[in-house]
């Protein structure tokens, strides 16, 4: 069997059930997870000192459990057992539908005549490939009403199309959808109206929705919805993250339905039609806003007074004794994040919906899971907290120069005066050189040679480029190409100031004019 890696936030969800207090059966049922590896994450928890009676468990918890029972994965080799029932496609096919039209045979029987051949496939796999290749169908089950829920125990969420309204900024008209939440012990509900059906409006609706009702219930039902699961499944869905951590926060369990399976919400299901027909069609409306406070008034006027025929009562009324029993909206209003698996460049930046952030050194080329808010950018490597910035908008850069190496730091600052601290850490006069380099208007546009002579105090020495540096501003020499020649050419060992030779001064009398050269005189003027 292929090991399957198991995130931090699947642990996180299996520790907070323990911690709310549900059996290890309810778990299984809801996460998928057996009782045995329910029973390992409780172990390995209690091990690093977490007591279930105690706090709530927090993501570094159910970080170290990850790593400590994180095993080395094997490949596995997938499509064998349909390998094998290909072989035999034909055969399986007459036995589970004859082409004379008879009753097939059970696929219980043909996974045992299957086994006399010498097909030993799983009976899971075999149920598969009848279905996609053999045209087999089981038969239709027996079902059965559940039983009725307590209040405040659950809520049962849906999707559904209303039609057009005006929208006056484009003035044309846009499809408006209808987010209905009901409350299954009561049957009140609440609609939010929206254009998109993304995770911020679902959201958003809950929101609104736990707002009007006045506090939470502590299972949610819903449609396996883009916005909230991330992959469908029968037993073990993938919930997206940003809708479990707003479960998380409200504290309800999602409940995802099974796909195309309406029973598993009947008591939203039919409130599409229902909103729609009764509540939507046949009137004027003037714009979203419009709807949305028509909405609210029809729930609590019109559809929460009639005679429910389920519950043969008002659900407004009925809603008065399930309003006790809902959890206490204590948290202020959620903010959705998104998520997105993010790439760090070799520029130390991650771009993230249309703007940038700095990353540390240490993470360039790797890929990141980057989770933003309203305000703030968060950035995790294998659940792992390693950056945080304020949130940009489209365009914008958030840059932290700490995550540079040091010696790029300065010139990405573009701070000449970082750089002039540097050289006097080198010597007196090249912190003087320095100096000279980095002045006037435009001091930036030396810095590479300001990383370059700090390069040098490296390849030959911190005094031997003092020593040139203090030569070349004897000189006036103001250029770092200059300072190399003269420690390559061994003329920084020469003392500037000393004498060379002896100074002779030339007689020049024989340039001199005589003092009559300028006298002048005046002219008389002709009359």
């Amino acid at each position: 069997m292929a090991y399957r890696e198991v995130e931090m936030w699947e642990i996180l969800d299996v520790l907070r059930r323990v911690h709310r207090g549900e059996t290890r059966a309810a778990i299984q049922r809801a996460t998928g997870r057996t009782r045995k590896t329910v029973r390992r994450y409780l172990e390995r928890a209690r091990r690093l000192g977490w007591d279930p009676s105690g706090p709530e468990p927090d993501e570094t918890l159910a970080l170290e459990v990850a790593r400590a029972l994180k095993p080395i994965g094997r490949k596995a080799r997938s499509g064998e057992s349909e390998a094998l029932l290909e072989r035999h496609a034909e055969q399986i096919r007459t036995w589970v539908a004859p082409e004379d039209g008879s009753r097939g045979l059970r696929l219980t029987k043909v996974h045992e005549l299957l086994g006399r051949l010498g097909m030993r496939v799983p009976y899971s796999s075999l149920h598969r490939f009848a279905i996609k290749r053999c045209s087999f169908h089981e038969r239709q089950r027996i079902t059965v009403r559940v039983a009725d829920v307590e209040p405040g125990e659950l809520a049962e969420v849906d999707f559904g199309r209303l039609g057009l309204v005006p929208d006056p900024e484009t003035g044309r008209r846009c499809v408006l959808h209808a987010l209905i939440v009901t409350l299954v012990y009561s049957r009140h509900q609440y609609i939010h109206v929206t254009t998109t059906q993304k995770i911020p409006d679902l959201i958003d609706g809950l929101e609104d929705a736990w707002e009007y009702f006045g506090g939470v219930t502590a299972r949610v039902v819903l449609d396996n919805l883009r916005a909230a699961i991330t992959k469908s499944d029968r037993y073990d869905p993938i919930f997206q993250r940003t809708f479990e951590e707003y479960a998380a926060r409200r504290g309800f369990v999602i409940d995802a339905a099974v796909v195309r399976h309406p029973t598993g919400k009947p008591h939203v299901e039919r409130q599409v039609q229902y909103v729609r027909e009764s509540f939507f069609r046949g009137e004027d409306w003037l714009d979203v806003a419009h709807v949305q406070r028509e909405a609210i008034r029809w729930c609590t006027e019109i559809a929460g007074q009639r005679i429910h025929g389920s519950i043969c009562e008002k659900p407004i009324v009925r809603f008065d004794v399930e309003k006790a029993a809902l959890h206490p909206l204590s948290a202020p209003r959620f903010d959705p994040p998104s998520w997105a698996k993010c790439k760090v460049h070799p520029d130390h930046h991650i771009q993230f919906d249309r703007a940038i952030y700095s990353i540390p050194t240490r993470h360039v080329g790797k890929r990141l899971w980057v989770r933003a808010d309203r305000k703030l950018v968060r950035a995790f490597f294998e659940g792992e907290l390693v950056k945080t910035h304020p949130r940009k908008p489209p365009g914008g850069r958030s840059t932290d120069y700490d995550d540079y190496p040091k010696e790029l730091a300065a010139y990405a600052m573009r701070d000449p005066a970082r750089m002039i601290t540097e050289g006097r850490g080198q010597g007196k006069h090249v912190g003087r050189f320095m100096e000279r380099l980095l002045s006037g208007a435009f001091p930036w546009a030396h810095l590479r040679q300001a990383q370059r002579l700090l390069r040098l105090g490296n390849k030959y020495g911190r005094e031997r480029l003092d020593a040139a540096c203090r030569r070349a501003l004897h000189f006036d020499l103001i250029h770092v190409g200059r300072v190399q020649k003269i420690i390559e050419m061994g003329d920084d060992h020469a003392a500037p100031d000393a004498p060379r030779g002896q100074l002779v001064l030339l007689p020049a009398a024989r340039f001199l004019r005589p003092a009559t050269s300028f006298s002048h005189t005046a002219r008389k003027e002709q009359p």
